[in-house]
């Protein structure tokens, strides 16, 4: 499932807001600061996050060209979102609840314009950075079937080799049960 591409929301139906609103349960729940749908088995264009927590590693948030304050926005669901990198590349510490107790510096664009739905259908559009332009990317890219072990320098990888086998062989033995 997490290598599936998510299909489009064409209508943000009573199905959509309830996902949404499991969604933000199951990130909470698992003290995580994003989710994408197909990270509960779902694939279609939606995520959710939530960095309010995350204090030691700050956000900006810039609506309409100004200034905004990130924990108002919180949590944010976005549909169908689209990404423009802005800022320049740099590498951050980034996890995933699909890959448990595994961490790498990741390259991506600091700062990133988005255009998506909201959880009501409506048009939003915003410039952020820090780690909110990281989890958006983060989470777009599970959309999209790109995961952050895909991002990973081979470097990164083959020292991680080790516990990503270990995660691999748990989840094959797990979908035979």
């Amino acid at each position: 499932m997490l290598r599936r591409k998510g299909a489009r929301v064409e209508a943000v139906t009573p199905a959509i807001r309830q996902l949404i609103a499991d969604m933000i349960e199951t990130m909470y729940a698992d003290k995580g600061i994003g989710l994408s749908a197909q990270q509960v088995g779902v694939p279609v264009q939606v995520l959710v996050i939530d960095v309010r927590e995350a204090a030691d590693r700050p956000s900006t948030l810039e609506v309409n060209g100004q200034p905004a304050d990130v924990n108002q926005f919180m949590p944010l669901a976005l549909i169908n979102p689209q990404i423009t990198p802005v800022g320049e590349p740099v590498a951050g510490p980034e996890g995933c609840l699909s890959f448990p107790e595994i961490y790498a510096d990741i390259i991506r664009p600091e700062v990133v314009e988005v255009r998506a739905l909201n959880r009501e259908g409506e048009p939003m559009q915003f410039r952020c950075g820090g780690l909110l332009a990281r989890a958006i990317q983060h989470e777009t890219d599970h959309l999209h079937g790109i995961l952050f072990i895909d991002r990973m320098t081979k470097e990164i990888k083959e020292q991680l080799r080790p516990e990503l086998e270990t995660l691999r062989a748990e989840t094959k033995e797990g979908l035979k049960g």
